[in-house]
């Protein structure tokens, strides 16, 4: 059939829609200047201006689609049958959804000057089907079509039959969208992730739109668009229920801060800006310096959840009773207070207050009464106070028992004290899991460096210490902020501490978490999802599903990694890759008198050639990493370090441990022996390593391989 007349109605179509939307922004910028936000008029009518004010600079950003395509296919429904594009034309050439029965789906919703719908928001209920529609279930559609776009030209189009219509076809497509599908999984990545809106599968569709209660988790292998398809949740959900999540706030929680550079432009691409990314420190109460991350065994008992009992004594070790009792001058006459009754004041402030710094006034009040009633006649507790607080021995006194600390102090002093540590620790670790937290002390006025694995415990901390006082009514207290739906992406490898991190800011229990446990690979690699599940909300049953289809991988690269999934994980299955073409992966050995890091840089070179504009990961050991990097500015290649902004540059080299999460072009992996050696989960990590490339994939060594990856298929090159 010649399509030519079809794409010109859908051109002119999309032109139309192109047009309203550039009216409906015109309108909208008009009546955002009207809208003078001042101190003018009631306090109500400031707040009301306010409200329309910051609703229409969200809609002004939500039409804001720079780059992005607006609209991105369409449905024909059985509502009044099926016509094509240019069957009844208004005096634009279009025609509208309700004279068709046809409606297309777009980034966001366009109305015409008749608040017609001219493109429906892909969030939509009736949109709904254009994800969803099977063979069997067709939802509704007589056809389904997808646009292949470059901006606002329509470049192809790709339909899909249903029903009576599609009777006269053999098969109808394995996918939805095929073309569209492979087009977009093949085109250059670009160093940051992009939106699938145009190209969700049905898989997918049913993950996106889950209900928002509870705790729902995703299980999904490699390209099997896990983490696109939680923030397009996010952006679901948003849109589902503006009311009340817009105010309880929506988090989304990565592993690293070059993750969340890798995912930040999804969500403002689809209209949502609103929505808090972060790594787990990002959420500290406190401003406090976090910067890298500890190993082995420090790492694996500061995640443990035994370490919230250790630092519950720790918090009850410094609410205490006197050594000695304390006896200061006033006046002609000695105050004093016995080491029992600082004991009782200590038990009763316990027993009265949920935070130990809240208790700090009561002890003061308890502790200057006590002198108070000690003296002869009838001494007023105010003015003692006032007469004694600033005495050295009352100040000392009032420190043992009940110091004011904030959660970096608390773990300070405990780290850096061999006496309190031991004692906090008694019977709840063993000693070489004690000395393991150990750390100097430090020196008075440095910022203190905690790494990211003591977020949670600094977080567990300020649990249980409270907010410091206000020293001014004007201060407010700073509380724990709580959202009303919180995303997390790579949730595997997340420690009983980071849960219940997470945990503590759920308002409602209502999470998604996302992950693949044969990508587990940290100190606190889980081997089911049950042993997540026990750490999180249990407000409601959980949901569970699992995406099983492959986008990203090719075959030959997907067959190389299921080899060694079925040693890191023997128990999952790989998911199944829907591209079956592609080059086989290269595996290349360093030549005699040629170490590990040139030849990566030889194989860095035909990967550059091969994928054109397309980037290049290097993913090495953490011991390589350096090396790689020298090599490779010797040999003139440039390329970027693994940082937030680290993928910006063409060639990246990244230490496997972060590379988990994001998508390349290609991907050399370096010294698959050393991946395995160096890391807690060897397998696991160079599974990760193996299924970041959407093209082409190499793998160099110097070392002899694992067996898993020696085969006569894959003859050295």
């Amino acid at each position: 059939m010649d399509t030519h007349p079809e794409l010109e109605a859908e051109q002119a179509y999309v032109d139309h829609a192109y047009d309203c939307l550039a009216r409906t922004r015109a309108a909208a910028s008009r009546m955002g200047s009207m809208v003078e936000v001042g101190r003018g008029g009631t306090e109500q009518a400031r707040f009301e201006r306010e409200v329309i004010y910051d609703t229409m600079a969200h809609r002004l950003g939500q039409l804001d689609l720079g780059d992005a395509a607006l609209c991105f296919g369409r449905i024909d429904t059985t509502f009044d049958g099926l016509r094509t594009a240019g069957a009844t034309k208004g005096s634009n050439g279009a025609t509208t959804a309700s004279e068709r029965g046809t409606f297309y789906i777009g980034r966001v919703a366009v109305s015409d000057d008749d608040q017609e719908p001219v493109v429906v928001d892909w969030r939509a209920p009736v949109a709904e089907p254009f994800y969803r529609a099977t063979g069997p279930e067709p939802l509704g559609l007589l056809r389904r079509r997808h646009f292949a776009t470059r901006g606002r030209t329509v470049l192809d189009i790709d339909d899909e039959l249903f029903g009576a219509a599609a009777d006269s076809l053999d098969a109808g497509p394995a996918v939805q969208g095929h073309g569209a599908l492979i087009a977009a999984l093949t085109t250059a990545r670009s160093g940051r992730l992009r939106d699938i809106v145009a190209t969700i599968q049905g898989e997918q569709d049913e993950v996106i739109r889950s209900p928002l209660p509870g705790v729902l988790v995703v299980q999904g292998g490699p390209g099997t668009g896990k983490t696109v398809v939680a923030l397009h949740r996010a952006a679901y959900l948003l849109y589902t229920h503006r009311f009340p999540l817009e105010g309880q706030g929506v988090l989304v929680v990565g592993p690293n801060r070059l993750f969340l550079g890798y995912i930040e432009q999804v969500l403002p691409s689809l209209g949502e800006a609103g929505v808090e990314l972060a790594v787990l420190a990002d959420l500290l109460v406190d401003p406090l310096l976090v910067r890298g991350y500890d190993t082995g065994l420090t790492a694996r008992v500061k995640g443990d959840a035994r370490m919230a009992k250790v630092l519950r004594r720790a918090v009850r070790d410094r609410e205490r009773g006197l050594r000695h009792p304390l006896e200061v001058g006033f006046g002609l006459q000695t105050l004093r207070m016995d080491v029992a009754t600082s004991e009782r004041i200590a038990a009763e402030a316990r027993r009265r207050y949920r935070w130990h710094n809240a208790a700090r006034k009561f002890v003061e009040n308890e502790v200057f009464a006590t002198l108070a009633a000690s003296g002869r006649g009838d001494l007023d507790p105010a003015g003692v106070r006032e007469q004694l607080r600033g005495h050295l021995a009352v100040r000392e006194a009032l420190e043992w028992m009940w110091p004011v600390l904030t959660a970096s102090q608390l773990l300070d002093d405990l780290f850096g004290s061999p006496a309190l540590l031991a004692h906090a620790c008694d019977g709840v670790l063993n000693p070489a899991e004690r000395d393991a937290l150990g750390r100097p002390r430090a020196g008075s006025g440095v910022e203190i460096a905690w790494a990211h694995d003591d977020a949670p415990l600094l977080d567990e901390a300020r649990g249980l210490l409270g907010p410091k006082p206000r020293k001014r009514r004007d201060q407010g207290d700073d509380e724990v902020r709580t959202y009303g739906h919180i995303v997390v992406d790579e949730a595997q490898d997340l420690s009983p501490m980071q849960l219940r991190m997470l945990e503590r800011r759920s308002l409602n229990g209502s999470m998604t978490v996302v992950g693949d446990i044969a990508q587990s690979t940290g100190q606190w690699a889980h081997q089911s999802w049950d042993e997540i599940l026990d750490l999180l909300p249990q407000r409601r049953p959980p949901r569970r599903a699992e995406l099983t289809i492959g986008y990203r991988l090719p075959a030959p690269n997907m067959e190389l990694a299921a080899r060694v999934l079925r040693l890191a994980a023997p128990e999952l299955t790989p998911p199944r890759s829907i591209r079956q073409d592609g080059d086989p992966p290269r595996i290349v050995a360093a030549e005699p008198g040629e170490g590990v890091a040139e030849v990566a840089v030889r194989a860095t070179l035909v990967e550059l050639d091969a994928v054109g504009v397309g980037n290049v990961a290097v993913i090495c050991p953490p011991s390589l990493v350096t090396k790689v990097s020298e090599a490779l500015t010797a040999a003139g290649v440039e390329h970027g370090q693994a940082t937030r902004h680290g993928l910006d540059s063409q060639v990246t080299v990244v230490p496997v441990g972060l590379v988990k999460g994001l998508e390349l072009d290609a991907s050399v992996v370096v010294e698959p022996a050393a991946i395995v050696a160096e890391e807690s989960q060897g397998m696991r990590s160079l599974y990760v390593a193996l299924t970041r490339a959407t093209k082409r994939l190499a793998v160099v060594h110097d070392e002899p391989l694992p067996d898993v990856l020696v085969t006569p298929a894959h003859q050295l090159a």
